[in-house]
């Protein structure tokens, strides 16, 4: 079969083993990366895994904790190591606080402002390090359409969302004569094993669904799709842009 994506043999690091992240390194892997996984969570690193057997793929886990600059430094490296070079990485880590702005706490601010936008700095900018200096990369960052969209109780997250498009524009622009491209994937609602309690309750999955022109919720294999596409040498000419996965929610 013709490797008409060109990810066979690629090395790639995935930082985030939740609902997204899983379920693009298994695509990843699949698609005949040879993929690194890296999350906190031993547990989570081990259900995707087994789900990437399922799939008939394989891939590597690493357990990090990667809330320091020092600490995501060092993992990229040790993907390099590991892999013996490093083609594609995906950060796919982050999480919401849902309060109004005037119960915010400061520590709410700073932990998710350090988690979603901090460690997308930091990782990436050693990622671009190894992938500029070989002349080729293909990086990726969840986003969100809270990074575009005001939706209440979202403050921080919507901000680090927003940061982080810009962040990774800004890094497209200085490496695309490196051969290296940098882009997001921005999903709408999309229904997760780390979503799916809060849209179990109090008639939120109705009320999202409702807000989406496609009529339903998203799958996180819809998203991995989009980043197994940007990951590819199809997505060459590609690079600064956010792709909304949404079923068209950005349009109303």
């Amino acid at each position: 079969m013709t490797d008409w994506l060109g990810l066979t043999g690629r090395p790639a690091l995935v930082v985030g083993a939740g609902g997204l992240g899983g379920a693009s390194a298994v695509a990843l892997a699949a698609a005949g990366a040879r993929v690194l996984l890296a999350d906190v969570d031993a547990d989570r690193l081990e259900s995707v895994r087994r789900d990437a057997k399922e799939a008939g793929a394989d891939l590597e886990t690493a357990e990090a904790d990667l809330s320091t600059a020092p600490a995501c430094r060092a993992l990229v490296g040790e993907a390099a190591d590991r892999l013996g070079g490093l083609d594609v990485f995906l950060h796919a880590v982050g999480r919401n606080v849902r309060r109004p702005v005037l119960d915010l706490g400061d520590d709410d601010w700073s932990e998710i402002v350090n988690l979603n936008l901090s460690t997308a700095y930091w990782s990436g900018q050693a990622a671009g390090r190894v992938m500029t200096a070989n002349g080729y990369g293909r990086m990726v960052f969840c986003s969100s359409v809270s990074g575009l969209l005001a939706h209440p109780h979202h403050a921080p997250y919507a901000a680090t969302k927003g940061g982080l498009n810009q962040l990774l524009r800004v890094m497209a622009r200085e490496w695309a004569p490196c051969g290296v491209t940098v882009n997001a994937v921005a999903p709408g609602y999309i229904e997760t094993g780390l979503t799916r309690a809060y849209l179990d309750a109090d008639g939120h999955r109705e009320a999202l669904t409702a807000l989406v022109p496609a009529g339903r919720l998203g799958r996180p294999e819809e998203v991995a799709d989009a980043v197994t596409f940007l990951a590819s040498d199809r997505a060459a000419f590609v690079t600064g842009q956010i792709l909304y996965i949404d079923g068209g929610r950005v349009l109303v």
